[in-house]
Order: C-alpha cells, then structure tokens, then sequence
C-alpha cells in the first residue's frame, strides 16, 4: 500500500484530498496546525505540527524512519481577497517557511514524489477581454499581490530541488476552488462561500453588500474537480507548472443573481468599497486537459451543492447569536 501525506489536511481542499488518496487506496497521513474545523479527518493519521518548523517537516514526510511515497503540499496561510490584502506579512513569512521546509524536507529524506499547491494569482491583472494567458506567461512576472508573489517563489524552490536532488515535482496552479466544507465566515472565505453565506442570512427580498461595482471577472471550480485535477497531474510526466480550473467565466454580479435563484431569493446588492483584487484573470487549461482531465460540474451545479451546506452553517450560528 503507497503512503501519501497532505500537508494542510485540515483545511478545506486538503480535507477533500485525503477523501480521494483514501478512496484510491491510499495510506494517508493528514498534517496541519489544526484538525479540521468542519468533520473528522479522513486520514488514516493525523499529525499536529507547525510546519514553519523544519523539524516538523522531517516528521511529516517520514513513517517508520523511511519516507512516504508521495507528499502534497497544501498547506499555508491563506484566505480570500480580504485576508490577501490585510495580511501580506504573515502570507510572505508563514507561508514560504512552510514551503522552503518543506520541499528541503521531502527532498533530503529521499521522497519521490511531491506536489507543490500553487496559485493563478502568480499572474498579472487582465482585462475581460484578453487572450487566455498559459503557464509560462507567468513570467515576466507581475503578480497582483503578495500572495501571488510568495506562490512563484516557491514554486522556483520546489522545483529546484527536482532539478538538483532528483524529487519529482508536480506543481498545480488552482484557480478559485469552492464547495463544502470550506471557511465560510470570518475574512478569509472566498466569494462563493461569502455570497452563499449573506444570501442565506438575508430575508427574500433583502440587500447584500459587495465589495466594488461587481464587474469584475471571476473563474470558480469545485473541489472534487480540483481534486481529480491534482490527483491526475501528479501520475502524470508533466514536469512544468499546471493550470487546474473551470473554463467558465462569471462577474460578481452574475455570481450574486446565480447564488440567489439556487436558494429561491430575490436579492438586491449593494455595492461598497473594499478590496476587489484583478479585473479579470484569463488562464488556459489547455495542459491540463491533455491529460484527459475535464471538470465535471457547472458553477450552478456545484453552487447547488454548496449552498445547502453554507445555509446550514449560517442558520446554526444566527440562532447562537454569533455574527455572521
């Protein structure tokens, strides 16, 4: 039986990974600063570890003395456009710490196989309307944020270690993932989640508030397609950066009217200032579906399996009295 590790297991695409390996017969060990906060983990083990530690990172990839067979980084000090850019400091230093540790770890103690979970935000700001941008359009590089900024450095130093220890690296660049089991709350949910969870608070016929005017252009892909996505290009012999996503393309307005009809609202919106991030970010998926991969669900269909779930959380936390 192979040996897998996901790094930031107890997060929301790590949560849903760990189901997968498991599923494809995997032994997985889940490892993060916090067991997940939504069910019990999958995994057959899970280690409580801060991975901005190295010694923490020996451990993580090591069963028994010997290394795992695969390992996947996810872990990381994320969230959404808010937490990107209220907190730069604490992306750029928790973050590349996990990452330089780590792929030092998985590659000094003889691991043969490791993905990198990287970002379409390593891309520049676009217009709507331009070309799809591919993988190495990344570079010259002018990342919008420091997150993006962050992601492409470690993707050079996961991918130097292939280069010169020998480690096979798979490095996946995910476009915004939503589904269940997510942060829904708080500043760091994406927008999926924060549109279902104010929908879900706001009585038919209500306003919800929207950072800008809404035109901007979003690519939403849900997790079990990630997933597959990350599962299929670590088999596979594609030794450069990957593009995983949906190839459907929404405005934040759009968005709050699609969220609305699934939950049987009328919802007006009002928009206000705050962080809005790029115009647009246009990606090719183009290498990844070389690999016959494809993503099965429309953005209604995975918005109808999201919302239920959000409506659930939002409705148990109104009746505690906790602000949502």
């Amino acid at each position: 039986m192979k040996k897998a590790v996901v790094c930031g297991a107890g997060g929301f695409i790590g949560g849903h990974l760990v189901e997968r390996l498991k599923k494809e017969g995997f032994w997985v060990r889940g490892v993060d600063i916090k067991q997940h906060e939504f069910r019990e983990t999958a995994a057959d083990e899970f280690l409580q570890l801060d991975l901005r530690k190295p010694e923490s990172c020996g451990e993580a990839v090591l069963v028994d003395g010997q290394p795992v067979d695969e390992v996947y980084q996810l872990a990381a000090d994320m969230g959404g456009m808010g937490f990107i850019h209220s907190a730069e400091c604490e992306i750029m230093h928790n973050s590349l710490l996990i990452n330089t540790y780590m792929s030092h770890a998985a590659a000094s103690h003889g691991v043969p196989r490791y993905l990198f979970s990287s970002s379409a935000c390593v891309y520049r700001d676009q217009q709507p309307d331009e070309p799809d941008l591919t993988e190495d359009d990344a570079y010259p590089a002018q990342p919008d944020n420091e997150y993006g900024w962050e992601k492409l450095y470690s993707e050079r130093v996961a991918l130097a270690y292939q280069r010169n220890q020998g480690m096979t690296v798979r490095v996946a660049r995910f476009q915004n993932c939503y589904g269940p089991y997510g942060t829904w709350n708080g500043g760091r949910e994406k927008a999926p989640a924060a549109m279902c969870r104010k929908i879900a608070a706001v009585e038919d016929g209500g306003t919800i508030e929207v950072w800008g005017d809404g035109t901007a252009m979003r690519v939403f892909t849900y997790v079990d397609d990630l997933v597959d996505g990350i599962y299929t290009l670590m088999r596979s012999s594609i030794a450069q950066p990957t593009n995983i996503g949906s190839d459907e393309r929404i405005s934040v307005n759009d968005l709050v009217a699609l969220v609305a009809e699934v939950a049987g609202k009328t919802v007006g919106i009002r928009h206000v200032d705050g962080p809005v991030g790029v115009h647009a970010r246009n990606h090719s998926s183009a290498r990844i579906r070389e690999l016959g991969w494809t993503d099965r669900h429309t953005l209604r269909d995975g918005i109808a399996k999201t919302y239920p779930w959000v409506k659930e959380q939002t409705e148990q936390a109104m009746a505690r009295g906790d602000e949502v």
